[in-house]
């Protein structure tokens, strides 16, 4: 009987472990963002689309300052974040996105439909991929 419950215990502690938990967030994602361009499906999306948009990370929350408000929570494992909307356009919503940071510039390749992770920062051909570069505005 132990060396089950032993094995059941095992079984459930690296579960646990690799679930990703809401709300854990990356100190180096944190700051005021502006997006210097976003491309959606293969398609450039014209600068005035973003250009009054701006995007503030805090440890795991998230608000995106745009026409719409946009506001919920991050978990950051590696190069991968889940995002969690909570209040306004995307509030009940799930994305799942991977990220660089490099040359100063924050890419974040988003899976808007929210089910397996992109696997590189290229949209062409992805109905439901969206690219956003980043300048960091504020830390």
């Amino acid at each position: 009987m132990r060396p089950l419950f032993v094995f059941i215990l095992l079984v459930f502690t690296i579960a646990c472990a690799t679930q990703p938990k809401i709300g854990t967030g990356s100190k180096k994602l944190n700051g005021t963002w502006v997006p210097v361009k976003q491309v959606l499906a293969g398609n450039v999306l014209p600068k005035a689309y973003y250009a009054k948009q701006k995007m503030i990370i805090r440890d795991s929350t998230y608000v995106v300052e745009a026409e719409s408000m946009d506001r919920g929570k991050i978990s950051v494992r590696k190069n991968k974040i889940d995002i969690y909307g909570k209040e306004g356009v995307n509030k009940g919503r799930h994305f799942t996105a991977i990220y660089k940071i490099e040359n100063n510039q924050l890419v974040i390749c988003y899976n808007l439909g929210g089910i397996g992770f992109p696997e590189s920062f290229e949209t062409e051909g992805k109905p439901l991929y969206f690219l956003s570069i980043f300048e960091l505005k504020e830390k």
